[in-house]
């Protein structure tokens, strides 16, 4: 007998895990008020999301089965990125991220497949002749990679990844350097940050109109803090400001650092 396809299982699993759940749901209830009085929030249950999921699926839902139904979706999710179903994979992106809001995974991965793929892949797209018309939707898509971004880090406030991906949309799909530069900086306080991000958030200020002297001052600190002293980048930067800024000579860094043994920036 041949493997069933994946929407026959589907069917098939998700009545049994509704009715193994209802059996459990008198305990969950129980879980949940305690939960409540120890301050721990729960993304409801609304109605909403019942017509995303079907009965079924609500049920399970309900009776605690939210991340086994979240992983069978999102492989589903993935099944719609490979048949370039762009409109499909982000409704079930989006009732995934509703299940697991506390799953970082499921937020950066959705946010990537839609401001990356599904914008690039739209712009390619040849069915479309109007180019004006391919932009506009691929702009679409960088807006809901954002806007998941967002939610997010909204729900996962101390995760340095989110608000790091985030940096990379504006600074590379929108073109902010401002906002870039806020996102990595936001990115860079959370905890367990790479020391990278330090450096990301002064590229990006020194990037961004009027942000020149604040750019500098961040630049002039992680070169005097000495972890990234040498980074071609940063000391190319730092002189470019210093022309821009017009900082004396005489408190300049040394031209010799500027170019490190003849590196290029």
């Amino acid at each position: 007998m041949g493997t069933l396809p994946f929407s026959v299982r589907r069917l098939l699993l998700l009545p049994a895990l509704a009715l193994f759940g209802a059996i459990l749901l008198p305990w969950q209830i129980r879980l949940q008020q305690c939960g409540a009085k120890a301050g721990f929030c729960a993304v409801p249950l609304t109605l909403g999301l019942r017509e995303q999921l079907g009965q079924s699926g609500f049920l399970a839902a309900l009776s605690g089965f939210r991340a086994p139904l979240a992983a069978i979706l999102w492989i589903e999710a993935h099944g719609a990125w490979e048949k370039t179903e762009w409109g499909r994979m982000a409704a079930l992106f989006d009732t995934v991220t509703t299940l697991q809001p506390r799953t970082p995974l499921y937020w950066d991965m959705a946010a990537w497949h839609m401001a990356w793929n599904a914008s690039a892949s739209t712009l390619m797209d040849t069915r479309q002749q109007s180019e004006a018309l391919r932009e506009r939707a691929a702009r679409q898509y960088v807006l809901l990679g954002r806007d998941l971004l967002e939610r997010g880090i909204r729900n996962n406030p101390q995760n340095y990844q989110l608000r790091d991906t985030l940096g990379r949309l504006a600074r590379d799909k929108e073109g902010d350097h401002a906002a870039a530069a806020d996102a990595f900086s936001g990115a860079a306080a959370c905890p367990g940050a790479p020391a990278y991000l330090k450096r990301f958030a002064a590229y990006e200020s020194s990037l961004a109109p009027g942000r020149e002297r604040e750019a500098y001052g961040k630049l002039l600190r992680l070169h005097r803090e000495g972890g990234a002293r040498n980074a071609p980048t940063l000391l190319a930067r730092l002189r470019e400001l210093e022309e821009k800024l017009r900082i004396p000579e005489d408190q300049r860094i040394g031209r010799e650092e500027a170019n490190p043994a003849g590196k290029t920036p």
